[in-house]
């Protein structure tokens, strides 16, 4: 209460006309969502510029990128599988552009569900924060079962039981967790750091292949485009489509596999509410979102189409490998090249990207439900926050999905995480859907009370509202179709069911909530623009100030720290 008075007193920014609004805004104490300005429930902004911008770029360069882009070659063939993820990428941009828009204007401790809530509907709210808070609680043992399976490369499961990993790799992210958000960014930077390093370095070498550069001196340019061919015809269950029906079908069935590519970019949205000065370093972070789509996802999968034929027996036999080293497309390609020692770097490359990958996945779900009890949708104790910012019971509760991870002390486990797998991609698309129809109503909002996005945003979507129409048109559609394959040939209902299930959860979660609680649309002028802006414009300006202050005391040095900020801190 003591902060909501004092933020009363805070000077208007005279950058910003809408900030007269915000003071003769009445603030409805009893909403759920300023109990997020109280100590106890307040998360710490210590998430830097760097830390903001290496989490973007890390989020979702792993094992979906690394290993997952063999099957879809395999499956597809070159030219499909540059093009299906060339096209979720853009789909994926214009989700990022739509979560920079709203978190810029007003970053929500809450997350996706808070500007659900206060923009289109509290049910969309619940639905897309528990959608989202399942895709994480089944991802995160996944990962950990995933960490498991690469140690396995080297030692056996019949030496050491896949539990001891499982073990050391689920403390080892609890501890990190539970120090604070200041030490999770670090210790993300320089994953992500490696992360990139590690791409680059693979992209180099498959350019290097390309050009005969090898142990083998074998320029294959673009021969594989021409032999067995660009576009695969589709093939699998004993049912073979010819022509471009075929190609058509292959290409839309590797679409799958490109999202789940790219899911958890969208995790910069949830570290709003603990980054410094969001309405700079969000927007840095999003723009760099756009060219590692670019670099990383387009260029790679394009280099790799042409080191690696969809029909060769090494890739085939990868794609029935375990998660390891043995099952990257990179490995065959380096493994044909005859370059030794080097599949073993990149499992332990792989493994340090799943440590990564987990770490995010428990940050990110307890986050989720942190902002889902400050919604008042969950209970009231997984918003409480210890002295160093860190949500405990939250993260606590969710740790103990993590221990489904231990299944895979049974050999047999393994199939029962490739429906996890499954279950996680539907969950993904749900929650880009939501995010790009909770954009539609902002800028309906926006334009009810008079807000000029043009003129008053300090940052815009590019190309919106056409942009979000056509990335939620696409996103609808390929959750409509991710699992068609079941209907080709033989049905499986295991399949079937894990594709979809998360769509009944999600309308279940959404109709619900609304038949209980009778909550109804929030009308565009009516939509809340202006609860804590105040308090941002205040935050912003203090940090401007102290930025300010810095620059002038750093003038004229030129120690470490400036060589670091006018070379490498330029990209961060």
């Amino acid at each position: 209460m003591k902060d909501l008075e004092k933020s009363a007193s805070y000077p208007t920014s005279e950058r910003d006309a809408l900030s007269i609004r915000t003071q003769e805004y009445n603030l409805d104490l009893s909403r759920s969502t300023p109990v997020a300005i109280s100590d106890s429930h307040r998360l710490k902004k210590d998430l830097k510029a760097r830390h903001i911008t290496m989490i973007a770029i890390g989020g979702a360069l792993g094992t979906g990128l690394i290993i997952g882009t063999g099957a879809a070659l395999a499956k597809a063939g070159p030219a499909s599988i540059f093009i299906a993820y060339s096209f979720v990428g853009f789909i994926v941009y214009c989700v990022m552009c739509s979560i920079g828009e709203m978190a810029t204007y007003i970053p929500l401790p809450s997350g996706f569900s808070g500007y659900a809530e206060r923009y289109c509907d509290p049910a969309l709210g619940f639905g897309v924060g528990y959608a989202y808070l399942c895709k994480f609680l089944i991802i995160c043992p996944n990962q950990l079962t995933a960490g498991a399976l690469v140690i396995q490369y080297w030692i056996p499961r019949e030496k050491v039981n896949p539990g001891v990993w499982i073990t050391i790799i689920f403390l080892l992210i609890i501890a990190i967790n539970f120090f604070g958000v200041k030490f999770f960014g670090e210790f993300e930077f320089w994953l992500s750091s490696f992360k990139i390093v590690t791409i680059i370095g693979l992209m180099l070498l498959l350019f290097i292949l390309m050009l005969g550069g090898g142990p083998t001196h074998d320029r294959l340019g673009f021969r594989y485009w021409k032999d067995p061919g660009a576009f695969k015809e589709y093939s699998g269950d004993g049912v073979h489509i010819t022509g471009n029906t075929g190609k058509f079908v292959a290409w839309a069935a590797v679409l799958v596999t490109a999202v789940f590519a790219y899911l958890s970019t969208e995790l910069v949205g949830v570290t709003v509410g603990e980054a410094e000065n969001p309405r700079r370093n969000v927007p840095r972070a999003i723009k760099m979102t756009f060219y590692r789509i670019v670099f990383f996802y387009c260029i790679s999968v394009l280099l790799l189409g042409c080191c690696v034929a969809y029909d060769d027996p090494e890739l085939l036999s990868a794609n029935k490998a375990s998660t390891s080293a043995s099952a990257s497309p990179f490995v065959v390609a380096i493994a044909n090249a005859r370059i030794p020692y080097l599949p073993h770097i990149i499992n332990a490359a792989i493994l340090l990207f799943i440590i990564s990958a987990s770490n995010s996945d428990l940050y990110i779900s307890s986050r989720t439900l942190y902002g889902l009890s400050l919604n008042n949708q969950a209970p009231e104790i997984f918003s409480r926050t210890n002295k160093r910012g860190v949500p405990v019971y939250s993260m606590l509760f969710c740790s103990l999905f993590c221990a489904l991870a231990y299944m895979n002390c049974a050999s047999s486990s393994a199939t029962i995480f490739i429906y996890f797998v499954n279950v996680v991609s539907i969950f993904g698309l749900l929650t880009w859907i939501s995010i790009l129809v909770t954009h539609i109503f902002f800028m309906r909002a926006l334009k009810a009370q008079g807000i000029d996005r043009h003129r008053d945003l300090v940052y815009r979507a590019p190309f919106a509202p056409y942009s979000t129409y056509f990335a939620l048109t696409c996103c609808i559609v390929v959750a409509l179709i991710k699992n068609f394959t079941v209907f080709i040939g033989e049905f499986d209902y295991k399949t079937f069911i894990t594709g979809y299930i998360g769509i009944p959860v999600y309308l279940g979660c959404i109709f619900g909530y609304k038949i209980f609680t009778r909550c109804k649309r929030v009308k565009a002028e009516e939509a809340d623009l202006f609860t804590f802006k105040d308090i941002v414009d205040a935050e912003e300006e203090e940090f401007l100030q102290k930025q300010a202050e810095y620059k002038l005391d750093r003038a004229g040095k030129r120690d470490l720290e400036w060589y670091y900020e006018n070379s490498i801190g330029l990209l961060f």
